[in-house]
């Protein structure tokens, strides 16, 4: 039988942190490391902790449908202390790679939150170059209330820039793929060659 996760679960490492006293603990992910084409999308975001504020339902983004993704990121919003959201672009992943630009990415939307957070968990296994205290949580959008918010943000963000995106280059049919190398996008590729938001340093096979 499927695990129905309440929020509180996932609130152990943003409690750990407030029973020492802190307060401001930011949430950092982000989305599109794999596709083809378009951005890397970092986002962070601050969460208020007390009982009344808490949302449910906030989770691994991927884990989602889209209709819920839409509903939580827009509660999200409006419920964060602060939250930014940063783009990386194809021409930076191409110049620095992936990892560095996704660092780059999540190390802006830190540094651009309106508040300077006291502590940030960041999903994986990676050191960002900030000033703040830091915590990586292996899985965290899904283990951790504050790094699935920041996912949940990323992705709606993302997929709906994706969806902006295909008007502008229909033969990818990037608002079913999102930028990510399914087939009917390959073979876009293999017709009509690149368009001006692929990734050069992914497609080089193509």
């Amino acid at each position: 039988m499927k695990k129905v996760w309440n929020a509180e679960e996932k609130l152990a490492y943003e409690r750990e942190l407030q029973a020492k006293g802190l307060k401001y603990i930011a949430g950092v992910d982000e989305v599109g490391r794999g596709p083809l084409a378009g951005p890397v999308v970092c986002a962070a975001v601050i969460m208020p902790l007390d009982a009344t504020s808490i949302i449910e339902g906030i989770d691994d983004s991927k884990k989602l449908s889209a209709k819920k993704r839409e509903e939580l990121s827009e509660k999200i919003k409006q419920t964060a202390i602060a939250y930014t959201i940063v783009e990386i672009d194809e021409k930076t992943i191409d110049e620095i790679n992936i990892l560095e630009a996704t660092k780059l990415g999540m190390k802006r939307a830190i540094e651009t939150l309106s508040i300077t957070p006291e502590t940030v968990l960041t999903d994986g296994n990676m050191t960002i170059d900030i000033k703040s205290p830091q915590k990586s949580v292996i899985h965290g959008d899904a283990l951790s209330y504050s790094i699935g918010a920041a996912s949940i943000i990323a992705k709606v963000y993302r997929d709906n820039l994706m969806d902006e995106y295909a008007k502008q280059y229909p033969r990818y049919a990037f608002e079913k793929n999102k930028g990510y190398g399914t087939a009917a996008h390959i073979q876009g590729i293999k017709e009509y060659g690149l368009c001006p938001i692929h990734r050069r340093t992914f497609t080089k096979n193509f």
